[in-house]
């Protein structure tokens, strides 16, 4: 069963990158799965939203489970008892490599980059949670690790897979507000967790120790060492620069999906950033009270240019005057305006997409699907992937490119007011080196992406 199972695999990562034919006797017939049976899957987070995804993931073989944190990942560790468990996942590649055939990386965003580059120079095809990386460089080389090493690599913007997305997608490509000029786009979601200025001084100040179970070094990563703080994790990590994103980073792969694919978005030419409540460099470990982030795409083909404006924190997209009365605005999704009427749409694949007002929804005349629907979960969707040995819906040159949006918007918070002038191609800002400087910041010694 081994054999077949790796001879299987290696047919697999042939059709992804191209090969024209694979035996049937292999890949097994239309709907079924191979007959190498179960893929065997390792994961690096066993907690939080990795804990998530190994849900949808139970018809596999969960053979290995990497946790730095005990209290987080026992949950996963009851109810997979028989998985190896690891703390530290290069010892659990080291040790797996031969066992596995893929890999779910869902650990904090600063070590996204360093797990699933390991995996994937293994071999191995890999699930990472969302954004793909912590920054521009490192997400630059995952999206090519992804072609050197011919794996199936899936980006967790699970939205991706839903059918309000692929509504979206059809109703702008059939004109329903003809020609996309604007977008008002954002969160109000969690906002106490993505501006942590208020622990700024107990961070600071405060010794506390780190709980039994819990490798502080390890879950640190690539991160220039810190003291431990419960501030950090395990969840607020998603609020301080040198581990997490913030709202956009968070969010962007989510709410900004739907434009990207339906307007076949390019990395904007420009980016500035306006804050409130936000003084650098006092506060510039955390991320602003509020936020406006402006972008600004180039024309592409028929489509004109494209500005996007993103709101979080205290700053709310403003609400579209087409709105009826009653109506509550859009609190965490996106207003499309085009030069024929408007759209909105809430999170994760364009939840809730309608055309506003309520008359133009009526009386609008839907067009026939021309998008395949996916009738299962992101999760499995890759997983289906890896069987029928094609790219996912959602793989690291797609979702890579995603996260790249929101990466700059970062960049931008940190130089709030100077309008940046982004070159995709050449991967550098034309107007600004101190902005240059956080596309590929140095990591830690014996952490670097190699």
């Amino acid at each position: 069963m081994q054999t077949k199972r790796r001879t299987f695999l290696k047919a697999a990562a042939a059709v992804a990158c191209g090969a024209q034919f694979v035996p049937r006797s292999v890949l097994g017939g239309e709907g079924q799965k191979p007959p190498s049976g179960k893929l065997n899957i390792a994961a690096i987070g066993a907690g939080g939203q990795a804990a998530s995804d190994l849900q949808n993931m139970t018809e596999e073989n969960i053979v290995a489970l990497t946790d730095v944190d005990d209290r987080r990942a026992a949950g996963m560790f009851k109810q997979f008892p028989e998985a190896k468990r690891y703390k530290d996942f290069r010892q659990m590649l080291d040790e797996q490599a031969g066992k596995i055939d893929a890999v779910l990386v869902g650990t904090p965003d600063h070590t996204h980059a360093v797990a699933a580059m390991a995996a994937m120079k293994r071999g191995k095809h890999v699930y990472c949670e969302k954004p793909l990386t912590h920054s521009v460089a490192e997400g630059r080389a995952l999206r090519e690790a992804a072609k050197k090493y011919k794996v199936i690599t899936q980006v967790g913007n699970q939205g991706h897979s839903s059918d309000s997305i692929r509504v979206f997608c059809e109703w702008i490509w059939d004109g329903a507000i003809g020609n996309v000029t604007e977008i008002h786009a954002g969160c109000d979601a969690f906002p106490e967790t993505y501006c942590q200025i208020r622990n700024l001084e107990a961070v600071a100040k405060e010794r506390p120790e780190v709980p039994q179970g819990f490798d502080w070094d390890l879950w640190q990563g690539p991160a220039v060492a810190r003291p431990y703080h419960p501030a950090y994790a395990p969840w607020n990590w998603r609020g301080w620069m040198p581990y997490g994103a913030g709202t956009l980073g968070d969010w962007v792969c989510h709410v900004i999906d739907p434009v990207f694919w339906a307007l076949d978005l390019d990395m904007p030419v420009t980016i500035q950033a306006k804050t409130e409540g936000y003084e650098l460099p006092k506060h510039a470990d955390t991320f602003p009270v509020g936020s406006q982030i402006t972008f600004e795409f180039a024309a592409k083909g028929k489509r004109g240019p494209v500005k996007l404006v993103w709101y979080d924190g205290n700053q709310r997209i403003p609400r579209p005057a087409e709105l009826e009365t009653g109506r509550g605005n859009v609190g965490t999704g996106a207003v499309v305006i085009g030069d024929k009427g408007t759209i909105t749409y809430g999170s994760h694949g364009a939840g809730g997409v309608r055309l506003i007002p309520e008359e133009k929804m009526k009386a609008y005349k839907r067009p026939e699907p021309s998008i395949p629907r996916v009738r299962m979960s992101h999760q499995k969707e890759w997983l289906q992937a890896i069987r029928e040995g094609r790219q996912a819906g959602s793989p690291f040159e797609y979702g890579g490119r995603l996260s790249e949006i929101g990466l700059l918007g970062v960049i931008a918070l940190r130089l709030p007011g100077q309008k940046l002038q982004y070159d995709e191609k050449a991967m550098r800002f034309t107007n600004n080196d101190e902005a240059n400087r956080w596309l590929n910041p140095p990591s830690r010694k014996g952490w670097e992406l190699t």
